[in-house]
């Protein structure tokens, strides 16, 4: 078996070969079935504050840090992505009290993903 990354039209995918014979197969990239429940709970709590919290860059939900009804001051650290293996932290734009989370730890995202709201 060899593990691979990819890009597709800009999204990035692990992928497994495994060679049995002379016709390889592929295994269905990691990141594709993980993405649908993140974007079915994203529609599902949509728009719940008046202020968005989007990711920066594709990656993985790997912490989060606040909850609904939390309050934050800017800068404060809503929730922690995986991003190229490494942790980054997303912060509030500006003060204001968690209104929707909009992800789960674990949860792919896109770049410019809804993650959370505020009010």
């Amino acid at each position: 078996m060899k593990n691979y990354t990819i890009t597709v039209n800009g999204n990035v995918y692990d992928v497994t070969v495994e060679e049995t014979g002379s016709t390889p197969s592929v295994a269905a990239p990691k990141r594709a079935a993980a993405a649908a429940p993140a974007a079915a709970k994203s529609a599902a709590s949509a728009g719940a504050g008046s202020v968005k919290i989007e990711a920066g860059a594709a990656g993985k939900v790997f912490k989060i840090e606040k909850n609904v009804g939390d309050s934050v001051k800017k800068g404060d650290t809503v929730l922690v992505l995986e991003i190229m293996k490494m942790e980054t932290p997303v912060v509030a734009p500006e003060d204001g009290t968690v209104a929707s989370v909009d992800v789960a730890v674990g949860d792919a995202v896109e770049s410019g993903a809804l993650l959370a709201t505020l009010n």
